[in-house]
């Protein structure tokens, strides 16, 4: 009885629009037919694999997800480990890398539009031409369009994932570095044996949420590019939202959207069985 009004609100905010969007992905519910709603079967999801744009919107989404994922841990384990020693100005450093996750990726994504622009008030091309290298269009060139927005996300957040290793470290027994030292061990065999297993718990997290978080991004794409230039770094969702709301197309939407879970579900579940077997072993 107590689970009730918790499973209630669960039902009507989430089971109940996830079926709906499920069904109406099956119909032909559009701006230009709003009423009249029928069956059409498949119709959708053939729609989604014969458009280009919609496999342009998979492939950069897989991308953006994979490439963050890996990068930002990458770099925040090595930089929880570094700040995890005993410097003087570790606490003002763990503030300062954590500082853009305080943010939001609208913000983020207008700040840098600004240094990114190849206009006079340009930050990073003023730098390029102050050392006569030539401008560059981060933003504008379709192949570098995606990995300019990527970069962004790797830096605001490998602060934040940093934060969540650094909990994890400390809570690591200072005795097993001593044992191993006392056997020979150097730095990187202490990290390598003691470390990163140990860190197993905070990795599956970071990974996990960093991939979820990827492969629905859509405020950054919004802020920075709107999916552009062309549809360089269109999206899952951006394409969601704009053929689903912006163009009228509601059941190629819904089609869009189930597809887009089962794509989140399949990946989530392959990573966390790979976690759990590199934590076995």
């Amino acid at each position: 009885m107590l689970l009730l009004p918790a499973l209630a609100i669960y039902a009507f905010f989430f089971l109940y629009p996830t079926a709906s969007t499920f069904v109406y992905s099956f119909t032909n519910w559009s701006d230009v037919n709003p009423r009249d709603v029928t069956f059409v079967g498949l119709r959708n999801y053939a729609s989604i694999f014969n458009e280009d744009i919609y496999a342009t919107g998979i492939r950069n989404t897989l991308i953006y997800a994979l490439l963050s994922t890996v990068l930002i841990n990458a770099l925040a384990i090595p930089l929880a480990v570094a700040l995890n020693r005993k410097l003087k100005t570790r606490l003002a450093l763990r503030s300062i890398f954590f500082m853009p996750a305080v943010f939001s990726p609208l913000i983020i994504g207008f700040l840098w539009s600004y240094l990114y622009s190849t206009s006079d008030y340009g930050l990073i091309n003023q730098a390029l031409s102050g050392i006569g290298l030539d401008k560059v269009n981060f933003l504008g060139d379709p192949k570098l369009a995606l990995y300019s927005v990527i970069f962004t996300q790797v830096w605001q957040w490998t602060g934040y994932n940093m934060v969540i290793y650094l909990a994890n470290l400390q809570s690591i027994n200072p005795e097993y570095y001593e044992a191993a030292h006392l056997d020979g061990a150097n730095a990187m065999q202490s990290f390598r044996g003691i470390t990163l297993p140990l860190l197993a718990p905070a990795i599956t997290f970071c990974t996990v949420t960093v991939m979820i978080s990827g492969l629905k991004v859509f405020d950054i794409i919004y802020s920075l590019t709107s999916g552009g230039p062309g549809h360089a770094t269109e999206t899952i969702v951006s394409l969601m939202v704009k053929r689903g709301l912006g163009e009228g197309f509601y059941a190629q939407g819904a089609a869009f959207g189930i597809v887009f879970v089962i794509l989140v579900g399949l990946i989530t579940l392959v990573q966390l069985r790979l976690v759990k077997i590199w934590g076995d072993r």
